[in-house]
């Protein structure tokens, strides 16, 4: 999926530049990195806030259209207004298409009402993990990671170890040794799930 996102360049900087800004429906943003030095933007309000409502927009390689010009980019980091709905800032970082990149990915669980666990067990699916950390080429960067729930049976716990990623792409955490559990399926005892609240089952 490819997604655009329209910027223009800002020259006024500052609290007071940024309120007007805002008051005018934009939002103030900047764009750092690929070795180039880092350019104010200002971004329309409405667009980029209903790009943040897009999984993908997060999780994605995205073309920042910088008064015409298109660069890929990611998001990096934004803040919102403490209780109005309101971007009040927003950074995205230049990719090099041959520099591998870190990002997080989202899981997508698929098949729980068929899993063994749940299906004959009545057993509760508990998520470990909703994201997982990834390392790879931008243009091999994954828009979500799938995760297989049909053959879990309850009180077994799937591993990042056992997560099919696309090719050209490595996992943080098992990079570090660390095999985290994704997902389990908790055992229902007299009603309630047994280990609710608890952290993960070992398989």
């Amino acid at each position: 999926m490819k997604i655009e996102i329209n910027a223009g360049k800002r020259d006024a900087q500052g609290t007071g530049a940024s309120r007007r800004l805002r008051r005018a429906g934009r939002v103030p943003g900047i764009v750092y990195g690929a070795g180039k030095d880092a350019q104010a933007i200002d971004l329309d309000h409405k667009e980029l806030y209903f790009g943040l409502k897009n999984e993908a927009f997060h999780s994605s390689v995205l073309t920042l259209l910088l008064d015409g010009a298109a660069e890929p980019v990611l998001l990096r980091d934004y803040q919102m207004h403490p209780y109005k709905p309101l971007v009040l800032h927003v950074d995205f970082q230049r990719v090099d298409a041959g520099q591998k990149i870190h990002m997080k990915v989202p899981l997508h669980f698929i098949n729980a009402e068929i899993a063994p666990g749940v299906k004959l067990a009545g057993g509760v699916v508990n998520h470990i993990l909703t994201e997982v950390d990834v390392l790879c080429l931008p243009g091999a960067l994954p828009e979500y990671i799938e995760v297989d729930l049909a053959n879990l049976e309850a009180g077994r716990t799937v591993h990042l170890s056992e997560l099919r990623l696309p090719e050209g792409v490595e996992c943080g955490a098992l990079a570090r040794g660390e095999d985290q559990g994704v997902v389990n399926i908790l055992a229902v005892r007299g009603g309630g799930a047994a280990g609710e609240g608890e952290g993960e089952a070992q398989s």
